[in-house]
């Protein structure tokens, strides 16, 4: 039963990721293991599920038809282990929580520490991706919480979160302001920021989104990975930078990076809170969801409301 279990899950990875030796390390599982898995999950299937080439691994037929199935499977799974983390409380549990590099890199570690120090059985487990990748993950089970910025104002009630592609399978999520991320335009000291390029990161990013809504006028330096990369060519004087200030607050303490003063600054991202519902949440998440909500400024309070993919 683990075997099969590991196995759908395996497989589950490699649809998500693409490739064999992706879904090998977001599985934590060497390439041999899991690619052994998946040959036995065929054989007892009766028929290939992937397709191998250059490009990745693509789903056949079969695969196709067990796709949906091996997702229930793994769901149910998890609502029998949320069934008994309801009887056991917090002594066990786990919670797995997605969000952007930003959040990740500077809202997130002093949260969890605490998380940690207040629940030292309960284990988590931190994804880092955009937000196409955490919608994804959380329709499909794999995330119980994510964290996602909005880069564009609400449309007939709904938010539109930077990068949702296909949202026609319209799974409702339950979606909670949290806070509000300030991003500012930034250079090294004595750069001409009047004709400055731009560093920016890559398409798919929220900050991207808005830095091309708010100085898509100037031109493109670079387009890189991570907030640190963008930072180490901006206080290497390549060009102004829109990022976010919590990002930065060492940078300008240090004299690193100064702030250019710009009508189009500062710019507010919403970061929101979003999961599957309330009674989807094991006690482990519902414990985050409160530490999470703690951190809100008081004068600003949001109530939770329902989101369907657009």
């Amino acid at each position: 039963m683990a075997r099969m279990f590991d196995s759908l899950r395996y497989f589950t990875l490699v649809v998500e990721h693409g490739t064999f030796t992706a879904a090998a390390r977001h599985g934590r599982v060497t390439q041999p293991a899991l690619t052994a898995s998946i040959q036995r999950l065929e054989r007892q299937m009766g028929g290939k599920l992937f397709v191998r080439g250059p490009s990745g691994a693509t789903l056949t037929a079969a695969g196709q038809a067990l796709l949906p199935r091996a997702r229930a499977a793994l769901a149910a799974v998890e609502e029998g282990r949320r069934a008994v983390a309801e009887v056991m409380g917090l002594a066990v549990g786990s919670v797995r929580l997605g969000a952007g590099a930003t959040v990740c890199t500077y809202y997130l570690p002093r949260i969890l520490a605490r998380f940690r120090s207040e629940h030292p059985n309960v284990s988590f487990y931190v994804r880092e991706a955009h937000p196409d990748a955490l919608l994804d993950a959380l329709e499909a089970g794999d995330l119980d919480l994510v964290v996602l910025a909005q880069a564009k104002a609400p449309s007939r009630g709904r938010a539109t979160f930077v990068g949702t592609r296909d949202r026609a399978r319209g799974t409702a999520f339950v979606r909670e302001r949290w806070l509000d991320d300030e991003l500012v335009l930034v250079s090294a000291p004595g750069v001409d920021a009047e004709t400055a390029p731009l560093v920016t990161f890559l398409r798919g990013a929220t900050t991207r989104t808005l830095s091309d809504q708010h100085f898509g006028d100037r031109p493109i330096a670079m387009e890189l990975g991570s907030i640190a990369t963008v930072k180490s060519h901006t206080r290497a004087g390549v060009g102004v930078a829109l990022v976010s200030r919590r990002a930065i607050e060492r940078d300008l303490a240090s004299g690193q990076l100064v702030v250019v003063p710009s009508e189009r600054t500062p710019v507010v991202r919403p970061l929101y809170l979003v999961h599957r519902g309330p009674d989807r949440l094991s006690p482990a998440s519902a414990a985050l969801l409160r530490l999470l909500r703690e951190q809100r400024r008081p004068s600003r309070p949001r109530p939770a409301r329902p989101l369907r993919r657009a």
